[in-house]
Parts: structure tokens; C-alpha cells; sequence
């Protein structure tokens, strides 16, 4: 969906989460209950999911720390995508090895400290090196999910030629 409202083109994203956890007992105690989940996005596969395997969950799942990295991850790399093709760079092989540092609080709760992304692009003209190192930093200032996370997300990018 997309209204517009003054210069700002307003897009919504709905999905359904269901826990499939309820052993019998539901959360009568902290040991009583599954952890696991469903993502049900309108015309898309079922995202199957847990907590992380320190919080009871299923190690073979998708958790939510799992995906919040890929979705910063994903979002530079679509974002430097983007960028690249419509300034001339082939870029030719993308991948990023990706790392966040949860931090747990003693009385519970916790956050993201940090998220480093490590993406080696390979490019196909080595006259494009540095304006495709360059573009690391206005992919990052245009992803979506990077500016709407509050905790800080570096980048140390390397560009080869192929």
C-alpha cells in the first residue's frame, strides 16, 4: 500500500506471526512451552522461526537476532546494488559475512550493540574500484532498515576486479 502524504510516499508491510508453542500446559512455567513460530506473509513462503537456542529455542530455526542482521545485511546489499547499476558498475559477485554484538543485561532484556557488515563485491572494470568503495557509505545512509535501528552499523568493505 502507498499513499501519498506531502512528499513522503508512505508504504505498509503486514505480517502475521503465530506461536505454535502451546506443549499442553501453554507458559504455566518457563520449561513448558516451544519457542517456535510462523511468519505468514500474504503470497510468500512461511517463514518457520524460534527463539535462540539460549532462550529454549530450536538451533535448526530462524531467530529473531538472525534475521534482524540479515535484514541489515540484505538492505545495504540491495541498496549498493541499486547504486552501482545506475552508475555503471557491474558488479559481478556480492557476498557479506555479517556480525552483531548482542549484549545481555543482568535483570533481562538487552540490545544490538553493534552490527558489522563485511561484504566482498567483486566488480568487472578495475576503473570502477574506488567509486564502488565509495558507494558503501550512500548504501548505507539509503537502507531502510539501517536508519531505523538504533544501534550502529559499520561497514568495512572490500572490492575486488574479477
Amino acid at each position: 500500500m502507498s499513499d501519498a502524504v506531502g512528499t513522503k510516499r508512505i508504504h505498509e508491510y503486514l505480517a502475521q506471526v503465530t506461536w505454535e508453542g502451546n506443549l499442553g500446559q501453554g507458559t504455566s512455567n518457563y520449561t513448558s512451552y516451544s519457542r517456535s513460530y510462523r511468519v505468514h506473509i500474504a503470497g510468500k513462503p512461511d517463514l518457520a522461526g524460534t527463539a535462540d537456542p539460549m532462550f529454549r529455542g530450536e538451533p535448526d530455526k530462524h531467530n529473531p537476532e538472525d534475521l534482524f542482521l540479515t535484514a541489515l545485511a540484505t538492505c545495504h546489499m540491495l541498496s549498493y546494488l541499486a547504486l552501482c547499476a545506475r552508475k555503471g558498475i557491474q558488479v559481478i559477485g556480492y557476498e557479506d559475512e555479517a556480525r552483531g554484538v548482542l549484549a545481555l543485561e543482568p535483570r533481562g532484556g538487552g540490545r544490538f550493540e553493534e552490527v558489522t557488515l563485511r561484504p566482498v563485491v567483486t566488480i568487472a572494470d578495475a576503473e570502477h574500484v574506488a567509486l564502488a568503495e565509495q558507494l558503501h557509505d550512500t548504501a548505507h545512509d539509503l537502507c531502510f532498515i539501517a536508519n531505523s535501528c538504533s544501534a550502529p552499523v559499520h561497514h568495512e568493505a572490500t572490492v575486488q576486479v574479477h
